[in-house]
């Protein structure tokens, strides 16, 4: 079998409110600065094409996904996997909040999010429609990925139904701000115990992209993070747009599922038993 490393990284920006070609341009540079150092997979935060306070805006910064424009950073690095974050018009009037995976110069999958926040000064639910499926991308033979977009990973039958899938990588792009959630809600805390969370007890690297800086009255405090199969932190960025790295292998994954076997042993029969009583 193959196990050969995945290098992998995660590009912490900030990007413009509906500045769709200017933003497009600097994904465009990042892409080639990850390709320059043989980066394998690249992880965007969310709605990293449009910003994320659109609000009745939404529908100017929607984009299907077949847009040539995507397609066009696809082929800037063929053999990278490249996940960026945009908003998919599907029908007239429907809109997701949306990634789309990049590769061989082609849109290879597109994921939508499922858990849509309507708390504190999050509004999502006004204007996306809710994703429905969870998606799985091979990046490169033996090395498969799920993502999940932000409040998604704060719904942890979400992130157990994707595990079971065992992918090798979970990516996670979002978009958190101080204090969007409340003042005694800590994001900054909450996030690195999340993502550390779920690391360990799945034995699984996840690559987490926040953006840094100001959008109107929001403040995005960055806290971008590449972490092992054991919660352990490879790679974390500092408080400034900037792309971090890491190399993965698929031995630690393994002696990290090993060792603690939740996958194996989730007993999804009894789960889904219990489930139906509740």
């Amino acid at each position: 079998m193959n196990t050969s490393p995945l290098l992998v990284g995660v590009v912490q920006l900030n990007s413009e409110l509906l500045a769709l070609e200017s933003n497009l341009s600097t994904h465009a540079d990042w892409i080639r600065t990850a390709q320059s150092e043989s980066l394998e997979l690249l992880l965007f935060p969310e709605l990293s094409l449009t910003g994320y306070q659109l609000g009745r805006r939404t529908p100017e910064a929607a984009m299907r996904a077949d847009d040539e424009r995507l397609k066009s950073l696809a082929r800037i690095a063929p053999n990278m996997t490249v996940v960026v974050g945009f908003v998919e018009q599907a029908s007239p009037g429907e809109y997701y909040n949306a990634v789309a995976y990049l590769r061989q110069g082609e849109i290879a999958a597109v994921y939508r999010k499922i858990n849509l926040p309507t708390y504190g000064g999050l509004e999502e639910g006004k204007w996306y429609h809710p994703g429905e499926e969870l998606v799985q991308v091979e990046c490169k033979p033996n090395w498969t990925a799920n993502t999940l977009i932000c409040a998604d990973l704060w719904n942890p039958a979400l992130v157990h139904c994707a595990m079971l899938r065992r992918p090798e990588l979970l990516l996670a792009p979002v978009n958190s701000a101080s204090a969007i959630v409340s003042d005694e809600f800590s994001n900054e805390n909450n996030w690195q115990t999340n993502v550390s969370f779920y690391a360990m007890l799945y034995g699984v690297p996840v690559l987490m992209a926040n953006r840094y800086g100001a959008e109107g009255d929001a403040w995005f405090w960055g806290g971008s993070r590449i972490l092992g199969p054991r919660g352990e932190v490879l790679a974390q960025a500092e408080d400034r747009e900037c792309l971090i790295s890491a190399e993965l292998d698929l031995n630690s994954i393994a002696a990290a599922r090993f060792d603690h076997p939740a996958i194996r042993d989730a007993n999804t029969l009894l789960i889904q038993r219990l489930l139906n009583q509740s």
